[in-house]
């Protein structure tokens, strides 16, 4: 039987202490989210048969740390994604001006910052630095890759008096700020620890959506219009675009749908070969023959089986697989096919990662930033530890930072990739039977 999760909050102690949140609008512990709103036989249940809930976001009537005596820390981690800076900002005005906290230092440089050894000192933030860093792209405190020795990072945030110490990042921030909360745990230190999930891949288990997905999604849109018109613009023009994605195709899938130009889309989920009958290139040379054009979008993570030499060094700074550039490999094979079938192509490629994840937010993400910042505020003053705040079935919600430590995969039985398929009329599947 599939155990069921464990969605407990850890709280540091009992809340005493009377909110200064103007009197209205407060968020009970009892208000809680149905895991599996589905009703069916295998609907993960509590050992007394109660259906299984997450707990509800927002301010608490009566909270555990005093803002008079309270200091607080933020640390962004792993690689650029629109609207950091706008959580950054969420945070430090809602300590300030929600809870009277004058104290909030930026960590710079991820958890190098926290590691006296590469001397990257912090920086007091103040709504007066930080009220119009919404407008900028990146980070203001920047980042790093790369695990730290916790130990260390835990002394240097003792030393710094931290309070509540808030992570900006993707998974492996995510299990870094667990094993931050073990360690604090173990020297019974009353310190919080609030994750705010960031990737741009919207591959973080559990959560609707990350902050910078909506973001990176109209940009790849705007890349794939560019592509569409060079492939139309060329006898048998051919448009490839390789986007982020590194375990999974959410971007491309969403971004095929939102510009409905793409021909075929290729994700991580989805294996393919590119010679055969049902390859790659004999499906692109019949759209060829029947349109005279076609736009490929591919995941960055796709088509590792046929792209990753054997030499190549297999993870990088932060664990992560080391990727082949699934976009060069196809430019060149789709070149060199079409050139021995003495078949004329004009073929234009376009990366445009970097400059996606380098923009300012949108107005969608930049709204759930500032939600995410505020929710997380509220969490660190409750006492409330060990959590991410995100979005959940539509609620804000606390989760375990286990359980959203890893990544979420596309269901190739679900409705989204049928929905691309329709869209782009690609075949189903495009290997050969073995």
């Amino acid at each position: 039987m599939k155990k069921s999760p464990n969605f407990k909050i850890q709280r540091l102690g009992k809340p005493t202490v009377s909110s200064p949140i103007a009197p209205g609008y407060f968020m009970s512990d009892s208000r809680r989210v149905l895991y599996d709103p589905h009703l069916h036989q295998d609907s993960p249940q509590t050992v007394k048969d109660a259906p299984l809930s997450i707990e509800v976001a927002g301010p608490r009537k009566t909270i555990y740390f005093d803002p008079a005596h309270t200091k607080a820390a933020i640390v962004t981690c792993g690689g650029m994604s629109p609207g950091i800076n706008d959580v950054i900002r969420a945070v430090v005005m809602g300590l300030y001006y929600r809870y009277g906290i004058k104290k909030v230092m930026g960590i710079r440089y991820g958890f190098q910052g926290l590691v006296p050894k590469y001397g990257h000192e912090p920086v007091t933030l103040t709504p007066d630095m930080v009220k119009d860093i919404h407008s900028l792209g990146g980070s203001i405190l920047s980042s790093s890759r790369g695990s730290q020795d916790i130990t260390t990072i835990v002394d240097t945030l003792c030393e710094m008096n931290i309070d509540i110490f808030f992570c900006v990042g993707g998974d492996g921030t995510m299990r870094a700020a667990g094993r931050i909360t073990e360690e604090i745990g173990k020297r019974n230190i009353k310190m919080g620890v609030i994750g705010i999930p960031k990737t741009i891949d919207n591959d973080l288990n559990l959560i609707d959506k990350t902050f910078g997905f909506d973001t990176a999604i109209s940009i790849v849109v705007n890349a794939i219009q560019c592509a569409h018109v060079e492939a139309k613009g060329a006898p048998m023009g051919i448009g490839l675009v390789k986007i982020m994605g590194r375990e999974s195709g959410h971007i491309v899938l969403n971004a095929a749908l939102a510009q409905n130009d793409v021909n075929f889309a290729l994700i991580p989920e989805v294996p393919f070969d590119l010679e055969g009958k049902n390859g790659l290139f004999a499906a692109l040379e019949k759209r060829l023959f029947e349109r005279k054009h076609a736009v490929i979008l591919v995941a960055e993570g796709a088509g590792q089986d046929l792209c990753t030499g054997s030499g190549q060094k297999q993870t990088d700074a932060s664990g992560n697989r080391r990727l082949g550039n699934i976009g060069i490999y196809l430019k060149e094979k789709i070149e060199e096919y079409f050139k021995e079938k003495k078949m004329e192509i004009n073929l234009k490629y376009i990366d445009p990662s970097y400059t996606i994840r380098s923009v300012p937010a949108n107005a969608s993400d930049s709204i759930y930033c500032e939600l995410l910042g505020q929710f997380a505020v509220h969490a660190g003053m409750a006492g409330k530890t060990d959590l991410v705040v995100g979005l959940f079935k539509g609620e804000y919600v606390h989760l375990p930072l286990k359980s959203v430590a890893s990544r979420k995969k596309v269901n190739t039985k679900g409705n989204l990739w049928m929905r691309v398929l329709e869209a782009t009329g690609q075949p189903a599947s495009m290997k050969n039977e073995r």
